[in-house]
């Protein structure tokens, strides 16, 4: 089979780990019972050994894709001259969540059609064999280290892999396949009836009706905010509230180029963008538990006194080896596909600017926070204020050599103007004079140094003779280190707009975090522009007052959704999408852009 289109595909989920599933009717990627395991179906990174769970007809069709409105709960309906039969997939959450169960219920809706399902697992990424075992009420893979069952009434025969199956449903008859990891006394697992079918799939629509329900947002572009939320949901892992930056790992910044990584945890990066999105539209339980995640990563640098990591595992894992799976191809031949993650051994200083931000907002939109964290904090902003003149690699991980990042230099900034306002609004003890020193000091160094007075814009790096431009700065107004009508920051935003052949980051309504050209990063091959980017741009043109440019760029961005409203990291020349998808950044930075676009046309 032909790789499908990153766009093509849909998501599906129960808040412990999520199934892509293609227009194709193909699982090609599912990791079971956590996001970060490894894959049981991985077709999305090599077609041929990566294993897949795809049911299609037997006829020549036409495909289209959608959620149950304000659900989780995807249909790839499939239409033919013989008839009209559709797959609905989901995964039961709530008290089933932890089962890992999968449902896939195929119903013929008009029509006699005649279905083929090959189920084929590939455990530990396509590195451990298993055995396959057919039994009455369906199949049972045994591998070393997993054993899942596959059960189902349709008819199986083995494969060498794996099972298939061919079946013919009439009109209003339903077939289901439950996939699920089983015990040695389980067999194959619970072979659903059609009613009980139906009950899952009605229980599963109405948990996911009655969490929406608690959205506040009634803006312009409530649809698209909607699934923007039901998809950052389903990247929170619900047992320790963390969020992953995207469900997947290995998925190409460039066809055929080395720009893979695994996104399957959780970045400090995040923090602030996820508190501000969540409590913005109303959802404060999810705010809650993702800054309780928050909070055990603070005590857990006063137990050993190092600084914060960038990212951890969604349980608080603090090492994350960077591995390359050489046996898979990747996406497209895009090699090498690499697990695990070596940014999280990088020193980034602006982590500390993102953790005070979504600490203060917190404190502000959500509940006080201890004294207890307070003391923690305090000793990271102790630290802080003793090491804020390190040179880093950046909010863009970059594999070069460190530097000094405007960004990281402003966040520090931010780090102990939260820290201050937060002492004063709760008269919380704090090194008010040093904090405050420390902060003003920053200030005065990166108007010096990072402004460039013969281009008149900010620039990526200190004292930077090219000039280059970094789209992380058009969050300079977001985090209010200067207004977006200062002149400094009109300039800036004005250079950005400009095309890369001018030196800007702009192609189209489209931004690039900063231009290779100009700014090497260790790592070969081009890259797409990212669509956070995009987001930050609508919002600094927002704030500008500049609201038509704002809405033009927004709307357009709209379109680059795929057709289920789902973005990845980036998007290409060509339109298509690239790298780990979905990216939860880039919904967070479409439910804030919303959010404060919406405000600005209503005249607030």
């Amino acid at each position: 089979m032909a790789y499908q289109p990153i766009e093509n595909y849909g998501i599906i989920g129960n808040m412990r780990t999520v199934a892509l599933c293609g227009m194709h009717g193909s699982i090609d990627w599912y990791c079971v019972p956590r996001f970060d395991s490894p894959s049981v179906f991985a077709a999305i990174l090599d077609d041929q050994k990566g294993g897949r769970f795809q049911i299609i007809p037997d006829h020549k069709y036409t495909e289209k894709q959608f959620y149950w409105p304000d659900t989780n709960v995807l249909v790839t309906r499939f239409l033919s001259a013989d008839g009209v039969a559709e797959i609905s997939d989901h995964m039961p959450v709530g008290d089933l969540a932890d089962t890992g169960l999968l449902i896939r219920q195929v119903e013929a809706l008009s029509g006699d059609l005649t279905f083929n399902m090959l189920c084929e697992p590939a455990f530990n990424y396509a590195r451990d064999a298993h055995t396959t075992r057919i039994t009455d009420a369906g199949a049972i893979f045994d591998s070393p280290a997993l054993r899942l069952g596959l059960a189902t009434q349709a008819p199986l025969e083995q494969t060498e892999s794996g099972v298939k199956s061919r079946f013919t449903l009439h009109e209003g008859e339903i077939m289901v396949f439950a996939l699920r990891p089983v015990t040695v006394d389980e067999g194959c697992g619970v072979c659903f009836s059609h009613d009980e079918a139906r009950r899952l799939f009605n229980d599963t629509c109405d948990y996911w009706r009655r969490w929406l329900s608690q959205c506040t947002y009634t803006g312009r572009w409530r649809e698209i905010v909607y699934r923007s939320a039901l998809a950052l949901k389903l990247m929170t892992y619900e047992p320790t509230g963390a969020i992953i930056a995207a469900p997947t790992c290995g998925l190409p910044e460039n066809i055929g180029g080395e720009r893979n990584w695994d996104y399957r945890y959780s970045w400090l990066r995040d923090a602030a963008f996820t508190v501000y999105a969540f409590l913005r539209i109303g959802f404060r339980a999810e705010a809650e538990a993702f800054m309780n995640w928050l909070t055990d990563r603070c005590f857990k640098f006063e137990a050993d006194g190092s600084p914060l990591q960038p990212l951890y595992g969604i349980e608080g894992e603090t090492e994350l080896e960077e591995t390359i799976l050489d046996h898979l191809e990747g996406y497209r031949g895009s090699s090498p596909v690499r697990i695990g993650n070596a940014a999280y051994a990088q020193l980034q200083m602006d982590i500390y600017g993102e953790l005070m931000d979504a600490v203060y907002l917190y404190n502000k939109y959500g509940s006080f926070i201890s004294y207890t964290l307070w003391d923690r904090l305090r000793s990271i902003l102790n630290w802080l204020a003793d090491n804020w003149q390190r040179e880093d690699l950046g909010i863009w991980e970059v594999r070069g050599e460190p530097t000094v990042y405007v960004y990281s230099r402003m966040m520090g900034w931010v780090a102990f103007g939260r820290a201050i306002r937060i002492a004063d609004k709760r008269s919380f003890p704090a090194d008010r004079q040093k904090w405050e020193r420390t902060r003003d000091t920053i200030y005065d160094e990166i108007m010096q140094h990072g402004w460039h007075d013969d281009l008149q814009t900010f620039t990526q790096k200190y004292d930077d003779d090219d000039g280059a431009l970094d789209a992380a700065n058009l969050l300079m107004p977001l985090v209010f280190f200067v207004g977006a009508k200062d002149p400094r920051m009109q300039k800036t935003i004005n250079a950005i707009l400009q095309s890369p052949d001018e030196g800007g980051l702009t192609v189209g309504s489209m931004v690039y975090r900063y231009n290779l050209e100009h700014s090497p990063d260790g790592l070969a091959g081009d890259e797409g522009a990212f669509n956070m980017c995009t987001f930050w741009l609508v919002e600094a043109l927002t704030r500008a007052g500049r609201i038509n440019e704002a809405r033009l760029i927004f709307e357009r961005m709209l379109s680059n959704a795929n057709h289920l409203g789902l973005y990845a990291e980036e998007t290409g020349k060509s339109g298509e999408a690239l790298g780990n998808f979905p990216q939860a950044f880039t919904h967070l930075s479409l439910i804030s852009a919303a959010f404060n676009l919406d405000r600005s046309l209503n005249g607030r």
